[in-house]
C-alpha cells in the first residue's frame, strides 16, 4: 500500500490532485481539507506520505509538518511567492514542488518519496530484529529454565516464550524476564 494523504483546503483541489495520481498509478488512502483530518488520518496510516498545499483549513502546512509523525514525508505544492514566506529549509521529511508543475515531476517525486518511507519502514524494522548480547543473554537463561523445569527442547521453549509473548502482549524479551522473575 502507498499510504498517501491528499490534504488541500479546497476539496475540489484535492479532488482534482486525486484524480491526476490515480492516472499515474497511485491511489491515495485519505483525501482531507483541515490539519486535523490529516493528523488523524497519519495516526490510522503509521507511515506514508502527506501531499498539500500551503494552507489547509485549520493551519498552515508548516504546522502540520510539526505535529507530522517522523514515519511521514510531506510534499508541499504552493506558487513561489507562499513557499518564501514558509520556513522549511534544511527540514528533514520535506520536499517542496512549486506551481505550476508538471504532472511528471509530480509522478516521479511521489514515487521517490514512497520509496524512501519504504526504505526508512525496512530500516527500522532491521534495527528492531536484532538484539543485542544482553537481551539475547535473558532470553536464553529464560528458555534455559523452561527445559530444566519443564522437559522442553529448545524449540519447544522457544516457542513457548513466542506463544506468552504474543498472547500478553510483551515483547518476547519482557517475556523472558518474567519467566526468570517467576523462578
Amino acid at each position: 500500500m502507498q499510504n498517501i494523504i491528499l490534504a488541500f483546503a479546497k476539496q475540489e483541489d484535492a479532488l482534482n490532485f486525486k484524480s491526476i495520481l490515480m492516472r499515474g498509478g497511485f491511489e491515495p488512502a485519505y483525501v482531507c481539507l483541515t490539519g486535523a483530518q490529516a493528523l488523524s488520518a497519519m495516526e490510522n496510516l503509521g507511515n506514508g506520505v502527506i501531499i498539500c498545499g500551503y494552507r489547509l483549513g485549520d493551519m498552515l502546512s508548516t504546522e502540520l509538518y510539526e505535529e507530522m509523525s517522523e514515519y511521514f514525508k510531506m510534499l508541499l505544492i504552493a506558487s513561489k511567492s507562499k513557499a518564501d514566506d514558509l520556513d522549511f529549509y534544511g527540514k528533514d521529511n520535506i520536499v517542496y514542488l512549486p506551481t505550476p508543475l508538471k504532472k511528471d515531476d509530480l509522478f516521479s517525486t511521489v514515487s521517490m518519496m514512497i520509496e524512501g518511507v519504504a526504505t526508512r519502514r525496512k530500516k527500522v524494522k532491521e534495527k528492531r530484529r536484532f538484539r543485542s548480547s544482553e537481551d539475547q543473554k535473558i532470553i536464553d537463561s529464560a528458555k534455559s529454565l523452561l527445559m530444566e523445569r519443564h522437559n522442553m527442547t529448545e524449540p519447544e521453549a522457544h516457542k513457548y516464550l513466542q506463544k506468552c509473548s504474543m498472547d500478553s502482549g510483551t515483547s518476547l524479551l519482557e517475556t523472558a524476564e518474567m519467566v526468570i522473575a517467576l523462578k
